[in-house]
């Protein structure tokens, strides 16, 4: 006996019980097939999924050292031990949240594969099959791609309240009672504006975010270089802390050509990783081209 397909995207029939069952949600951690019978993800996330879970999970800390950069001061000794402190937060909770995920207590998930845009917003997708009655079937298609990074947000919160105020309080003595947890109460404003920023555009970031770290990392660099007056290469090593935030950016470089190469062809694909210095090669080269006196004293010499 042939069973009807139930209507709309993402509403299911339970797969013990497909003649009696009733059409609807399928339950976490579970999603339709082509049948419109619910399935039990099994399947391990790719590559590009990780790299996603990889590009949430960095957001939190690179505004940690932003901030932490921003209100420590030049002459603040305890930047370094809050950076440390802000990547072992961040590092404990995302270990934390897969070891809670399922399979629990193992480094690694199972997930549905996506498939397209709507799955991250299923709960547009709700059918009327007579135009009256809406069937609610929203559920986590892409599981658990979306929940995992609220998941991974709390434990950094968690982290971040448990350590930082005591470290802070510790070796922050060069800051007036003030400044000590501005850096603190930074994060106690962009976490809820991380938490909104995945809930309403997950799906849209997760195909865009190989092209926002591209971007982002650019701009970032150029702007850093600009305002640290850098313009050869003897300027760019005079200082420890200029190496470091040249490597920081091209790690993300690479880390964006990567997300979009996918590695899909290995011998294609690498060779991009050598585009990685370029954008610093051709800012040192061209810098002193730009330079805003002397673009002023050619144009007042009429040249």
């Amino acid at each position: 006996m042939s069973v009807k397909l139930c209507p709309g995207l993402y509403c299911g029939r339970p797969r013990l019980n497909l003649t009696e069952g009733e059409c609807g949600v399928c339950p976490r951690g579970e999603r339709t097939d082509v049948e419109k019978i619910c399935r039990m993800c099994v399947e391990s996330p790719e590559l590009y999924d990780w790299l996603y879970l990889g590009f949430m999970a960095l957001l939190p800390l690179v505004l940690h050292w932003f901030f932490i950069e921003w209100y420590s001061g030049k002459k603040s000794s305890s930047a370094l031990f809050q950076h440390i402190t802000a990547l072992f937060e961040c590092s404990a909770a995302a270990i934390v949240t897969l070891l809670v995920n399922d399979p629990v207590g193992m480094l690694s998930i199972r997930s549905c594969k996506v498939q397209m845009l709507s799955d991250w917003y299923t709960m547009l997708y709700n059918p009327s099959p007579d135009y009256v009655t809406t069937l609610h079937c929203t559920q986590e298609a892409v599981y658990p791609l979306y929940t995992i990074v609220f998941i991974y947000y709390a434990f950094c919160l968690v982290f971040m309240m448990m350590l930082r105020p005591l470290l802070v309080k510790k070796i922050a003595c060069g800051l007036g009672k003030s400044d000590r947890f501005k850096s603190i109460y930074a994060a106690l404003y962009f976490f809820p504006i991380l938490t909104v920023l995945q809930a309403v555009g997950g799906g849209l970031l997760y195909y865009a975010f190989p092209y926002i770290i591209l971007v982002l990392s650019l701009v970032t660099l150029a702007v850093y270089m600009s305002a640290s007056e850098i313009q050869s290469f003897r300027n760019l090593v005079a200082k420890k802390k200029r190496l470091v935030v040249l490597f920081s950016h091209w790690l993300l470089h690479a880390y964006g050509i990567i997300s979009i190469s996918r590695l899909d062809k290995l011998e294609q694909d690498l060779p991009l990783l050598a585009l990685v210095p370029t954008p610093a090669l051709f800012y040192l080269l061209t810098a002193k081209f730009t330079e805003p006196n002397r673009i002023l004293s050619e144009g007042g010499n009429g040249h």
